[in-house]
């Protein structure tokens, strides 16, 4: 492994009761760097974790934590180095929050834990840095599953660590405390020059956030790379064995599969104004065609996942007249059309035309009225 890692795992094996899970092990993350594991459920991700924090025994191989085996660490020397915050739940009867994240001072206080003027200070910081001075005071078992991932994490930044070890630390926060969250995580890593090793089941954070990805499948790690190598349509799909649906890298989302049969409308969009009406058209449960789109517009991805034909042209390719025949003989044989196209520019004339056919022929019809036509 490159020396300039300040935590990695050489050569290392893992599993339960002296059964090897996953074999050979060798990653590694530098300060100033966010390194995230991604996998489907039970690949072992959470393993790696709790055998990297020596919350699991090493089956063979050897964690290094800042250039020393940290088997021969004692524990207060790690906690001076490294912080967890991992999904198990603990016990907090009779603490509040604020004593919670004061335990993470635990590794600077001494045998009677008493916590200095500073000490309370520290703990204070790490309260506000995760937005949660306004439960600190209430009891912990009190309070909600997303609040005490916000106190946990406090606890960990209330340690100063060098690096953090994170299992799932979003996965009981809405979307809002996700993003501050990783936000909090993101500036220690640029601010703090500290290094942050996560699992995430959410794979668009995880594009977002990571400046590696570990993907842990089968037993093994299957690959490592940055997030541009990583996150690719095909290689998700693969990685999570995704026999229904499909990964946008594109938007880092999911869409579900299409509706197969005759179309029944035929959706007029472009620059992402079409993507409401795809999605609402899947739920209904009613095929669509979709078009004309080049494969550089924002509808594109989602289109060509979700419409049971797509009329399409090149990136960056002007429509040929070849196109917008073909395009307005279909939409004439399906004989309803929708457009999600609030106006109509000059590089989009083929898509006005086709608009003007629709209109002309009396084909034009609301996308609520599909969708009710259905319902009934």
């Amino acid at each position: 492994m490159n020396g300039t890692y300040y935590v990695s795992a050489e050569h290392m094996t893992v599993g339960y009761d002296g059964k090897p899970l996953i074999e050979n092990i060798e990653i590694g993350v530098r300060r100033g760097e966010i390194l995230t594991l991604i996998g489907p459920n039970g690949s072992g991700k959470s393993t790696i974790l709790k055998s990297i924090i020596k919350e699991l025994k090493l089956i063979a191989g050897t964690v290094v934590l800042d250039g020393h085996d940290m088997a021969a660490l004692k524990e207060r020397d790690i906690a001076k180095k490294l912080a967890i915050v991992m999904t198990e739940r603990i016990r907090g009867e009779l603490m509040s929050c604020w004593d919670v994240a004061a335990t993470g001072r635990y590794p600077y206080t001494g045998r009677l834990g008493i916590l200095t003027k500073e000490d309370r200070a520290i703990v204070d910081a790490a309260i506000r840095t995760v937005h949660a001075e306004d439960f600190k005071g209430r009891p912990f078992n009190r309070i909600s599953d997303g609040q005490r991932q916000r106190i946990l994490l406090a606890r960990a930044i209330a340690q100063q660590p060098e690096v953090i070890v994170l299992d799932e630390p979003t996965s009981f926060l809405d979307v809002k405390h996700k993003l501050e969250l990783l936000d909090v995580l993101k500036t220690m890593v640029r601010e703090q020059n500290v290094a942050v090793i996560v699992s995430l089941h959410e794979l668009d954070l995880a594009e977002k956030i990571s400046d590696r990805v570990v993907c842990v499948a089968n037993n093994r790690i299957d690959r490592c790379g940055t997030p541009e190598k990583i996150f690719r349509d095909d290689y998700i799909s693969a990685l999570y064995g995704m026999e229904t649906g499909s990964f946008n890298a594109l938007f880092g989302s999911v869409e579900l599969p299409a509706v197969s049969g005759e179309p029944k409308v035929f959706v007029i969009g472009g620059g992402g104004s079409g993507v409401p009406a795809y999605r609402a058209l899947q739920r209904a449960g009613v095929p669509f065609a979709a078009g004309i789109l080049p494969e550089s517009d924002l509808d594109f991805p989602v289109a060509k996942a979700l419409a049971a034909e797509l009329v399409s042209v090149p990136a960056f390719s002007a429509i040929n007249e070849a196109t917008e025949r073909a395009a307005a003989a279909r939409m004439l044989s399906i004989g309803r059309a929708v457009s999600t196209v609030p106006a109509f520019g000059e590089t989009n004339a083929a898509n006005r035309r086709l608009y003007d056919a629709a209109r002309a022929a009396g084909l034009l019809v609301d996308l609520d009225a599909v969708l009710k036509g259905v319902e009934a």
